[in-house]
C-alpha cells in the first residue's frame, strides 16, 4: 500500500520537489499550512507529514517547531535537504520578450532570493507577491496573452508547461532548505540509501530554574563525550517572557551509551530532556545546468 504524505502545497512548490525526490510512489496530499499537515498524521488522515524545519538564508521555521513542541506529539523519522534552485519561468509563447517582462510574479521569499538578477537584467521590471513559487507559476499560466513571468522550480515548470528563460538566478547558489519527515509509523525509505554517519538525533532540553551557568552545564555534558551538536536553539515555553527551551541536534544516531548518558547527565541537573527522534538524512543533489542557461 502506499505511503500517503501531507506535504506544504499546492503542488510544484519545493516541499513538493522533496516530497517527488523522497518518496516518488507516495500518494500525495498538498495542505494550505503546516500545521494541517501535522494534523493530518496525528488524526490518522496521513502517513507521512514532509514539512520545512530550516532555511540556510532565511533560518528556522518557527511554525514548525512550536506545533511539534506544543501541539502534536509526533516522532522526526528523517531529513531531507534540497536545494534552493530559483529560475525565470515564462509562457512559451511570451519568451522570446522576456527582456520587456511588465510583472513578476513569486513568494517573498523568492523575489528576495533573486534580488541581484531583478535589479541587473530586469531594471525596473515590477514584482507581485503570491502565496506561493507554485501559484505565481499557475498565474502565469492561465494569463498567456500577458508578458509576465514567475520565478519557482522545474517542477514548477514541467507542471504549468512554462519555459524555463533563465536558470539559477538566485543570489546564493548555497542556499538549501531542511524538510522533516514526521510520523507514527517508520517510513519506506525504499531506495534512497542510509549513509553511515547521516544520522541526526534531535532532543527538547527545558533548563531547571534559571541560574548561572545552567546553559554552560548543558553544553558541557556533550562536550566531554565528544558529541558533535550541529544546532542549538531557543524557543518561548509560553509561559512567561525568559522562559525558553532548547531544541539540540547531534550528529549523530541514538546509541546505547553516549546519548543517553548525557541526558541522564542533564536529568541529574534537574532538567528536563526528551527525544524528538533519532533519523536518516538524506539529500538532493543539485541539478546540473549552467547558470542562465535557456
Amino acid at each position: 500500500m502506499a505511503q500517503t504524505i501531507a506535504f506544504l502545497g499546492p503542488r510544484a512548490t519545493f516541499t513538493d520537489l522533496a516530497v517527488s525526490r523522497l518518496f516518488p510512489k507516495g500518494e500525495k496530499l498538498p495542505m494550505m499550512t503546516i500545521p494541517e499537515c501535522l494534523d493530518a498524521v496525528n488524526e490518522n488522515y496521513a502517513d507521512i507529514a514532509l514539512i520545512p524545519l530550516e532555511n540556510a538564508l532565511e533560518g528556522s521555521v518557527n511554525i514548525t517547531l512550536d506545533y511539534l513542541i506544543h501541539e502534536v506529539t509526533l516522532p522526526i523519522k528523517g531529513e531531507i535537504i534540497a536545494p534552493i534552485q530559483q529560475h525565470y519561468l515564462m509562457h512559451p509563447g511570451q519568451a522570446a520578450n522576456w527582456k520587456q517582462t511588465e510583472m513578476i510574479y513569486s513568494h517573498s521569499h523568492a523575489i528576495a532570493q533573486c534580488h541581484k538578477f531583478i535589479h541587473k537584467e530586469l531594471k525596473g521590471t515590477p514584482y507581485e507577491y503570491a502565496t506561493s513559487t507554485a501559484a505565481a507559476a499557475e498565474f502565469v499560466r492561465d494569463n498567456p496573452g500577458r508578458c509576465i513571468a514567475a520565478i519557482a522550480n522545474d517542477l514548477a515548470a514541467q507542471e504549468y508547461g512554462l519555459e524555463i528563460v533563465r536558470r539559477d538566478i538566485h543570489d546564493y547558489s548555497h542556499n538549501h532548505t531542511r524538510f522533516i519527515i514526521v510520523s507514527k509509523k517508520e517510513p519506506d525509505f525504499s531506495g534512497h540509501e542510509t549513509v553511515e554517519g547521516n544520522n541526526k538525533t534531535t532532543l527538547i532540553v527545558m533548563l531547571p530554574a534559571d541560574h548561572t551557568g545552567a546553559l554552560h552545564q548543558v553544553l558541557s555534558a556533550f562536550a566531554w563525550r565528544k558529541l558533535n551538536l550541529s544546532k542549538i536553539e531557543s524557543r518561548p515555553l509560553k509561559t512567561g517572557l525568559g522562559n525558553y527551551f532548547f531544541i539540540i541536534d547531534i550528529d549523530m544516531k541514538l546509541d546505547d551509551v553516549l546519548i543517553p548518558g548525557a541526558m541522564a547527565e542533564l536529568e541529574a541537573l534537574g532538567c528536563k530532556v526528551s527525544l524528538l527522534g533519532s533519523y536518516p538524512s538524506f539529500t538532493i543533489e543539485k541539478t546540473g545546468y549552467p547558470a542562465h542557461e535557456k
